[in-house]
């Protein structure tokens, strides 16, 4: 071994002289907080963890009457907004809406075939949802309506349970059936604030899950697109890819083909344009109208549906007709219904919070995600008794709605109309639509789910969220979408399971020149103490994780000890737990905790705590266990806990 440099025993005589420091310093003790009344503790715990926004701060020092008029127009925020209202934001929400009401009329009937309804289902979806979002949503930017992710899943789940073709009413009566408890379990969610439960479905999981459920939905429109009339009901790639070919000689229709792949261009080349500036944003937002148009006109003036063009038909003329009726409140599809309804709730709800948010945040303002949750709920049971399937918000109309300048909801209101309007006047003129027009706005518009920047951002930050993203995606690309999101929700929480599990621990050494001890890997010039491990605990310690906290703590005293005799260095007689991370510990912890000081005693080394929470530091008390290690032995700093072990070597300084 080589003899220390002049600078190494400048540091180690600087970082002796600090130690010294502490130990002369007074050693503050470690404060244990007022015991609480035990309703107050449960009280406070509880609007912490329901409350945390606290919704009742706009009400506190009111009359009556003021409190019931912020009550309704908590329940109604057009009520509290809509008296600023002026005809500078009607302008700007005027062209908003028109905007997005191109872009959602031939979108909505495409949906709807997704759904496996027929075309008016998703324009009456388009119009009553709207409206009561309007009134109850806390957002400005977000555009309601069916959107391709959930009008797939819904569709997929439903032809499991129906079909769609031979059972065609009651496959309909399920689809409300599903709406209203999409709705309910939305309500639910919103008045119980029990919001946190969609945040299990990771980030991560969400992009895997759109980017398969992006390219099923695209598979799915090459029926229309290459005017196959016997095409498969699996929507896994396998299957799909097989039917496309196995119809390859015979089930193709050029002029279809014609169609389809010239207005997808022209669809395409309308979003690079938008893209390439913003300012032409309404290209591509009235590209779909303008292709449904020329294709319609071009499909009558030639009479392709002769030759093979499959077209839309009919669409029923008129509002949403009531479907109260059709509800199945009892019998077997009930239950059937709620569990479809459950899923398709969730996987909407998920979607419409995460653009509310990220456009909120664009223009600096708050969103109440409790109240979302109950006006999304609200819109969608309403919806269920007109005719209409599960609307949610649309990231791609919300992008549009958001650059065309919408000011409030009202934008909303007037898509609402133009759809009203359409369904009133105008549906006869989609009778000579071309499925294929369809299939191409579908596909235009389910190419950006698909995000590889995230997946490859996924990549870099976390390689186990690679792994639920990849799983998501490949479970609903080679399986199906339910599977996918099964897939997608069980890494998820097995993510969470881990991380409570095994939490992470590390081994602090002293930053040279301060008494501060950090993590050794993060700072390798940390110098650990002679004579004394400090291991810090970076998580809550449960019944989930405690044997194994203790068994990771032995570990690391175990391979420093042997680290010690190799080389020669003074033995391990303390080890101190840094506990400023650990914000709670039940009995199965604190046992643990005693079954560590008993296994550190039989090796000679002594157990020292540092700065424990307060209400650790509460149960350490009540369960005798700071007795039991001695009071003494309980420090506010990691410094204070390492002069108190370290006295030979501060005498020697």
């Amino acid at each position: 071994m080589g003899h220390p440099t002049d600078a190494e025993l400048e540091t180690k005589e600087m970082d002796l002289r600090s130690m010294s420091n502490v130990q002369a310093e007074y050693v503050h003790k470690v404060g244990i907080p007022p015991k609480q009344n035990l309703f107050k503790e449960f009280k406070a715990t509880m609007k912490e963890t329901f409350f945390a926004d606290d919704p009742l701060r706009s009400f506190k020092d009111q009359s009556g009457s003021r409190k019931f008029i912020l009550g309704i127009q908590a329940v109604f925020p057009i009520l509290e907004w809509g008296r600023s209202y002026n005809l500078a934001k009607f302008r700007g929400d005027l062209i908003a809406g028109l905007t997005i009401a191109s872009l959602c009329i031939p979108q909505d009937i495409g949906y709807s075939k997704l759904a496996n309804l027929a075309p008016q289902y998703g324009l009456y979806s388009s119009f009553v949802p709207p409206l009561i979002y309007a009134a109850m949503g806390s957002s400005r930017d977000i555009a309601i309506g069916p959107v391709a992710v959930v009008s797939l899943l819904l569709g997929t789940l439903l032809q499991n349970e129906i079909d769609p073709v031979e059972h065609a009413a009651e496959y309909r009566r399920l689809a409300f059936t599903a709406t209203f408890f999409a709705g309910i379990t939305q309500v639910t969610l919103g008045i119980f604030r029990l919001g946190f439960l969609i945040d299990f479905l990771s980030h991560a999981a969400i992009v895997g899950f759109m980017g398969g459920a992006a390219i099923t939905i695209a598979l799915q429109q090459l029926k229309g697109f290459l005017g196959i009339r016997k095409f498969t009901k699996k929507t896994d790639i396998i299957s799909v890819t097989h039917s496309v070919f196995t119809s390859a000689h015979h089930g193709w229709n050029w002029q279809t083909i014609v169609i389809g792949a010239t207005f997808l261009a022209f669809l395409l080349f309308a979003k690079y344009i938008g893209k390439k500036n913003r300012k032409l944003f309404w290209v591509p937002a009235i590209g779909p109208l303008i292709s449904v148009v020329l294709s319609t006109l071009f499909v009558f003036i030639t009479h392709a549906e002769k030759h093979g063009v499959e077209i839309v038909k009919h669409i029923e003329k008129g509002i949403n007709p009531p479907s109260v009726n059709e509800i199945y409140f009892s019998g077997e599809y009930l239950a059937k219904g709620f569990r479809i309804g459950l899923v398709a709730g969730m996987i909407a709800l998920t979607e419409a919070i995460a653009i509310g948010r990220t456009f909120a945040s664009m223009k600096d303002y708050q969103i109440d995600g409790n109240k979302e949750m109950v006006a999304l709920g609200t819109m969608n049971v309403v919806g269920s008794m007109t005719s209409c399937y599960v609307a949610t918000g649309s990231f791609s109309r919300s992008a549009v709605n958001y650059m065309a300048g919408c000011r409030t909801a009202v934008s909303n209101i007037v898509m609402s109309c133009v759809v009203f309007l359409t369904l009133q006047f105008i549906t006869p003129l989609f009778k000579y639509t071309p499925n294929a027009i369809l299939s191409a706005i579908i596909i235009s518009a389910v190419i950006n789910l698909i995000d590889f920047q995230a997946a490859i951002l996924i990549w870099k930050i976390d390689k186990f969220d690679f792994v639920a993203c990849m799983g998501a995606f490949f479970g609903v690309v080679f399986v199906s979408v339910e599977i996918g999101l099964l897939i997608a929700v069980s890494i998820s929480f097995a993510k969470i399971l881990l991380q409570v599990t095994r939490p992470r621990t590390a081994i602090l050494g002293k930053i040279p020149r301060t008494t501060v001890y950090r993590n050794i890997q993060q700072y390798p010039e940390a110098n650990r103490v002679p004579g004394v491990l400090i291991v810090r605990v970076d998580s809550a310690v449960y019944f989930s994780n405690s044997n194994y906290v203790k068994e990771r703590i032995l570990r690391w005293l175990t391979n420093e000890e042997e680290n010690v005799k190799s080389d020669y260095q003074t033995k391990i007689q303390f080890l101190i737990v840094e506990m400023s991370p650990v914000t709670d510990i039940d009995t199965s912890g604190i046992h643990a905790l005693e079954e560590l000081v008993r296994s550190l005693e039989k090796r000679g080394v002594q157990l020292i705590l540092a700065n424990p929470g307060p209400i650790v530091i509460n149960k350490l008390h009540a369960s005798n266990f700071a007795n039991l290690i001695g009071q003494d032995k309980i420090f506010l700093t990691v410094a204070e806990a390492v002069a108190f072990c370290s006295p030979k070597l501060v005498e020697e300084a």
